[in-house]
Order: C-alpha cells, then sequence, then structure tokens
C-alpha cells in the first residue's frame, strides 16, 4: 500500500493523480483558532502553478482552491482541513503510447511492477503535480509556523553549471526571488539561469540544479537526539519530494575537506543569548536546533520527459522497443521546487513544534 500520510500530530494525507478529477490534502492535526483564509492557500500554489512563465510548462492551470472543511468564520476549527484543486487542462492522448512503454527517468517501471494496476496517464500519482497536496499542507504549516516567528526561504543557487556564489542576506533574497522566473536571489545570475533553461527547452532538452532552503526563528532544542533528529526528518521530508536526489545540512559534503578546527562552529554570548561565529553545522547539533537559522541544501534532477528517440521495454511482449515523449514538460522543475521544499519543511517542522509542546496541539 503506497504511503501518503507525512506527520505524527500534525499530520497531512495527499491524495489525486496528475489526470484525475482533482488533487488535495487533508491536514489534521491543525490546533483550532488560526486563522486562515483560502488565499493564504491560494498565494503558496499560484507561486508552483505551471504556465506562469517561459521556462515552465505550457500545461494551463489556474490550480484554484477549494476548502471543504476545518474553517469556521476564518480560523481553524481544531477539524481535519481538506482542500481541493481541480484539474481542467489534462491531455490523457498524449500519454496513450505509454501503458505497456515505461519511460527512462520516471517512476512508471516500478510503479507498473508494484501495483500492476498503474495509471499512467502524466504519470498518475508519480507526477510532479501531485505536489498540490504538499503545497496546501505547507501553506497551513507556514501560516502556523509565522505566528512563532518561523519562516521558510528556498532559492535556487545553480542551474546547470551556473552558480550563484554571492552571498545575501536572508531579506535581500527574500525580496530579489521574487524579482524574476527562476527565483534566485541574484538578478544577473538569475538571467544567465534562465536563458540556459530556455536554450535547453528549444533543443527538446532538460536541466537541474540545486536550491538552498533556510529556517529562520527556530527555538533550541527543537528535534529528538537518536532516531528523530530535526535534520533527519527534515531530509527524509525532502528526499520524499519525487525529483529531489540528495540533501545537505549546513557545508554538507564540503565538511569532509575540511578539519575540525574549521569545522567546529564556537559559541559565544550576544547579550544574554548563546550563539555561534559561524554556522558550518547548519544550525543543528546532536540531532536539535541551535536556535542559528537551519540551512538546507537539495540536489534537483533534471526533468526525465525530453524529446527523442528513447529506448525502453514493452512490458506486455517483453520486447525491446522505443517511444518518443510527447506532452508538456518544465525543461527544469527547480524554480517550482522552491515552494515545494518550502511546504515539506514546514510541515516537517510543525509537527515537531507541536509535539516538542512549543505549540499547544489543542489551539493557538
Amino acid at each position: 500500500m503506497a504511503a501518503n500520510t507525512t506527520g505524527e500530530i500534525f499530520k497531512v494525507t495527499t491524495f489525486g493523480l496528475s489526470h484525475g478529477v482533482a488533487l488535495g490534502a487533508i491536514v489534521d492535526g491543525c490546533p483550532a483558532g488560526l486563522e486562515l483564509s483560502p488565499q493564504d492557500i491560494q498565494d503558496e500554489l499560484d507561486k508552483r502553478r505551471p504556465g506562469t512563465s517561459k521556462i515552465t510548462t505550457a500545461r494551463n492551470e489556474k490550480d484554484q482552491v477549494e476548502i471543504l472543511s476545518g474553517i469556521f468564520e476564518g480560523k481553524t476549527d481544531g477539524t481535519p482541513i481538506a482542500a481541493i484543486v481541480r484539474n481542467k487542462d489534462q491531455r490523457s492522448k498524449n500519454y496513450d503510447n505509454l501503458r505497456d512503454n515505461p519511460r527512462a527517468g520516471h517512476g512508471d517501471l516500478c510503479w507498473n511492477q508494484k501495483f500492476g494496476n498503474y495509471n499512467y496517464n502524466g504519470g498518475g500519482r508519480g507526477s510532479g503535480r501531485i505536489t498540490i497536496g504538499h503545497t496546501i499542507g505547507g501553506a497551513v504549516s507556514k501560516k502556523l509556523l509565522a505566528n512563532y516567528g518561523i519562516t521558510t526561504t528556498a532559492h535556487v543557487t545553480q542551474i546547470h553549471n551556473i552558480k550563484n556564489t554571492n552571498k545575501y542576506t536572508l531579506n535581500e533574497i527574500k525580496a530579489n526571488i521574487t524579482k524574476n522566473n527562476v527565483r534566485c536571489a541574484d538578478l544577473e545570475v538569475a538571467k544567465q539561469m534562465e536563458d540556459e533553461i530556455l536554450k535547453l527547452k528549444q533543443e527538446g532538452n532538460s536541466t537541474g540544479g540545486i536550491v538552498e532552503i533556510i529556517i529562520d526563528g527556530l527555538p533550541l532544542g527543537l528535534g529528538q537526539p537518536v532516531f528523530d533528529k530535526i535534520d533527519g526528518d527534515l531530509a527524509k521530508a525532502l528526499m520524499n519530494i519525487g525529483a529531489v536526489k540528495g540533501v545537505e545540512i549546513g557545508v554538507g559534503f564540503e565538511c569532509a575537506t575540511l578539519t575540525g578546527r574549521q569545522m567546529n562552529d564556537e559559541i559565544y554570548l550576544d547579550g544574554d543569548m548563546i550563539k555561534t561565529r559561524t554556522n558550518n553545522a547548519g544550525g543543528v547539533l546532536g540531532g536539535m536546533t541551535t536556535g542559528m537559522p537551519l540551512i538546507l541544501k537539495i540536489a534537483v534532477k533534471p526533468t526525465p520527459s525530453v524529446s527523442g528517440i528513447q529506448n525502453t521495454v514493452n512490458l506486455k511482449d517483453m520486447q525491446p522497443t522505443q517511444i518518443e515523449i510527447e506532452g508538456r514538460h518544465d525543461p527544469c522543475i527547480c524554480p517550482r521546487v522552491t515552494t515545494v521544499a518550502e511546504a515539506a519543511c514546514n510541515m516537517t517542522i510543525a509537527d515537531h513544534m507541536i509535539r516538542a509542546g512549543f505549540i499547544h496541539p489543542d489551539k493557538i
């Protein structure tokens, strides 16, 4: 049975298919009394929806949210919050040739062989479109965490071989990523990234990249020191996003090149607050938050739907065959993944905040 629920107290169950009637989420465990409107969710859906620029898929979906339950007089009432987004622009005929012919780089083969009855249209439940459910859960948790001064910001730092190595403050990052389609903090580098994506799109190709996530305002001591480490749970949440192939915390793999003296973040007093002079650990020590910003990076693979003839095996007659992928696809999903990455982190943090007692489980 496929697992579709995340969280222990703040639970989010997602449902729906790329070419089904609708997609959505049920958010259970959100305390009562949180001011929440359809627009709070719509704002997040708008950031990840397709068809918003030349570097996204041309699928024309407005992704209008409908809240079915859980809100009374503008506030959460402690009951499950159910919300859906209806599909309007699916073209299933583009996938007729994939019934028995799994695509390279997609989950078709595994879904088909594991479950047998596989809805292959648009990738079915394995499509990136199912992250609408993540985004709904993320929007609710984002609003909840904002009450406690916690923000999560994701931005693109690399597309293909184009990197943004310039440093910006968190406020600068938040301001600049709204000014370009790539959601990169450096506006000049963002233009180079967009040009690279469009060049590859023209060639019928795609590319991946790196997204950095900054979680600010966390209390000290969030997370458990053995099996429920905060970095472990965040890494799991991010790896559960379909296109993510790697997660780093703090300096990540660079730590392998450092000495202990270089890696250690020295501790000092800033008034009556304990801080560290550097943040190589990424805001986590011993599986628990240090109170410093929690920094993560994710490696996002190229979109596997590219043009041209590709080899595969027909699962009906078990013979080699070839396919050519049709349909509308993103040449690079990194800009849209930023919203999903924020959602994944926010859901995890909200769950830990309630479990640890920083947020009362019943009401705000």
